[in-house]
């Protein structure tokens, strides 16, 4: 692959797991596969559009065409920014026929961060190493907006020493959804429940999924339980015990 990939990286990541971003650009450099990452980037904009406040979602859209109107390819870590940019920015700017082209035209060269490895580039060995019993947490949006189900699967699947085991209803919500969290508490609070009791039936020492915010979500509950199991980015699995190739 000889264009360079740029990174959009979520907020949630940005904020609060910068060790999972560092992870991506392991596993970029492990294949050979030089990175962009714009420093002008901030949010795509889903918190305010899921709240009901089009107008700052809109300045946020408008703020990321401009940033990566250039790139190429785009990879982002989370299920959720894809979702918002591919699906919900024509709508945010359907009386915009300038905004609108340049928006179909991002959307049609943004990929999710496990779908760019698989889709794209054919890739489902990264050269990771992994000792444990491994689940996988289907996101909503990734599973049920993007179709994105089997991609990351295959990549953990060749993760040596990794054995995926499969949790019950690995697709219900895990009961974050952002703003839904506080605003609907007691029904959040049931879901990631049922979520986490799913995890421990499967037998499972790490879980690990592909969008930030249900990854805290599920971590947070699983340690006031005092579980021990681990939580992690899929990139965080994928950087596991490999060799990082040399440039």
């Amino acid at each position: 692959m000889t264009s360079p990939v740029t990174l959009f990286i979520q907020c949630l990541l940005d904020a609060f797991h910068p060790e999972a971003c560092q992870s991506i650009l392991d596993v970029f450099r492990r294949l050979n596969i030089s990175v962009i990452i714009p420093e002008d980037q901030t949010c795509c904009g889903q918190p305010a559009f899921n709240s009901g406040y089009r107008r700052e979602a809109g300045r946020a859209a408008r703020h990321f065409l401009d940033v990566f109107q250039k790139a190429d390819i785009i990879v982002c870590p989370s299920g959720s920014c894809v979702y918002m940019i591919r699906h919900h920015y024509p709508l945010l700017f359907q009386n915009d026929r300038v905004r609108l082209n340049q928006a179909r035209e991002i959307g049609s060269r943004i990929y999710e961060f496990s779908e760019f490895l698989v889709d794209v580039l054919g890739i489902v060995d990264v050269n990771a190493a992994y000792s444990g019993r491994v689940t996988y947490h289907d996101s909503c949006h990734l599973a049920r907006g993007l179709g994105i189900r089997e991609q990351p699967r295959q990549l953990i699947r060749h993760v040596r020493g990794a054995e995926l085991v499969e949790m019950p209803d690995s697709d219900r919500c895990c009961g974050f959804g952002g703003g839904f969290s506080f605003k609907y508490a007691d029904i959040s609070a049931a879901l990631v429940d049922d979520k986490v009791n799913a995890i421990l039936a499967s037998g499972a020492d790490t879980v690990v999924g592909c969008d930030m915010g249900c990854l805290m979500n599920i971590e947070g509950r699983l340690s006031r339980t005092g579980s021990a199991v681990r939580v992690m980015h899929l990139a965080e699995l994928l950087v596991q015990g490999g060799i990082t190739a040399r440039t």
